[in-house]
């Protein structure tokens, strides 16, 4: 295995630790950084052979708040898991930099080690801003890493980032056609899990997947129905009959065949959502199965581990001291503006020759893959590979359809929110399928 670099930035005031042959700076200002003082921390990991050849990836989580380090590297797909109550690392045998670099951002500010010395954007949060920071941050990056400019780009994610992956793909989009080539990003497709796209269809097909899983009785489920119809818009009407879904009162709504977190720990009595805020998908109580010896109280590892000084020292994070502790999701954030669906900014992206794959852990009941499939319905998407299983070592892995434009649909079976943590052999061989752009495995051998 080649030798591997680690980079961590915070564009405008936070240092860069670098390894291989880059010198370690300080960031003091860049040319058009937006005017208030925001920093946005990264956490990038080269791919483990082939570094100049391999695409850039970017991976976002979402919440809207939570943390792409502290939940997808740290727990998901990176190279290093926290895992452990004594907060050692261990490696991943199915990280994602095997096939590609990896980028982790944590967005928007107010997430993880990103921040704003003006206290008021930390309440003036939505999909735009996150797009339109994210962009900037971006496009100072490769300015800081022109090797990589060339490289084919493709931005990842799960959950709310079923917005911020869409969106931003449309912003990089858009200014691509307005930049001359040598400064635009060589953006190729985007992939996300367990997708946040769609209220209406996204809040039906909750309802429906604790239906079918015997999670709710035959008359909350029609009155649930009468009530909501699930047009365009939810009504208020609609929203007070979620008061009585107690489905997952008692359960983990993220994984509904897993054992919940037991610790005395603040954030594990957090289970039970308010399921008429569809906005509010924050993966603070997602307790994921790990390879082997499943903890589902893994968050709270993640988070003593990045509150450590001596860890924010390696970083060269938190040199500001934030006012507030390290959180795999923020809450002193407040999110004041989002669209209700992403479809059209989908069919854009369809229509303007980007691959797009969406994948859904099907245990769970947050975002289940019932929301996906509806959501695929509306779009009336022309089948072009009908319905078929996928196989991971001669097992089945899952179910896949292509549609006509460019997107496939896959689904990872037993894997719950998060896919790469729940089923990580199998989110590696989806994800290298992805990138290569060929279809999954069709046969047991």
């Amino acid at each position: 295995m080649e030798k591997n670099a680690l980079w961590l930035l915070c564009i405008l005031v936070l240092p860069v630790i670098a390894c291989g042959n880059k010198e370690d700076d300080l960031v003091t200002g860049l040319p058009g950084q937006p005017p208030k003082q925001k920093s946005l921390f990264y956490w990038f990991f080269e791919a483990q052979q082939n570094t100049a050849r391999r695409p850039l990836v970017l991976w976002l989580n979402g919440g809207p708040g939570c943390s792409a380090i502290a939940t997808g590297a740290a727990q998901e797909l990176g190279p290093f898991l926290v895992h452990t109550k004594g907060g050692n690392l261990t490696f991943n045998e199915f990280s994602w930099n095997k096939e590609a670099n990896i980028l982790f951002l944590e967005a928007p500010v107010g997430v993880g080690f990103s921040y704003s010395n003006n206290s008021t954007d930390l309440q003036n949060l939505g999909d735009q801003v996150t797009a339109e920071d994210s962009l900037v941050f971006l496009i100072n990056w490769f300015k800081k890493f022109p090797e990589f400019r060339s490289n084919e780009f493709y931005i990842t994610g799960e959950s709310y980032a079923g917005h911020y992956v869409p969106q931003l793909a449309e912003v990089i989009h858009d200014r691509n056609k307005k930049v001359t080539r040598d400064s635009r990003i060589n953006l190729k497709g985007i992939m996300i899990g367990n997708p946040v796209i769609n209220e209406a269809t996204d809040a039906a097909g909750i309802v429906d997947y604790a239906w079918s899983h015997a999670l709710i009785s035959d008359e909350v489920h029609k009155l649930i129905h009468d009530s909501c119809r699930f047009g365009d818009k939810l009504t208020a009407q609609c929203n007070k009959s979620f008061t009585g879904f107690t489905a997952y009162a008692a359960i983990n709504i993220y994984s509904i065949y897993t054992p919940v977190c037991l610790s005395s720990s603040p954030s594990s009595k957090n289970h039970t959502r308010v399921m008429s805020d569809h906005n509010l998908l924050t993966s603070q109580d997602i307790w994921g199965r790990l390879p082997y010896a499943y903890d589902p109280c893994t968050p709270h590892y993640a988070e003593k581990y990045f509150n450590r000084k001596d860890v924010q020292v390696a970083l060269h994070a938190n040199v500001t001291n934030i006012p507030y502790p390290y959180t795999a999701c923020s809450s002193v954030i407040k999110w004041t503006e989002a669209p209700t669906t992403v479809i059209p900014i989908i069919q854009k992206l369809l229509k303007g020759g980007l691959r797009i794959w969406l994948y859904s852990g099907d245990t769970d009941g947050r975002l289940p893959v019932t929301s996906t499939r509806y959501s695929l319905r509306k779009m009336r998407l022309k089948v072009e590979s009908p319905w078929r299983s996928w196989f991971h070592k001669s097992e089945v892995a899952g179910w896949v359809e292509t549609y006509a434009g460019g997107l496939t649909f896959v689904t990872v079976r037993g894997a719950g929110h998060q896919v790469p943590l729940f089923a990580p052999a199998q989110s590696l061989t989806l994800f290298s399928h992805f990138l290569a752009s060929l279809p999954l495995p069709s046969s047991r051998f």
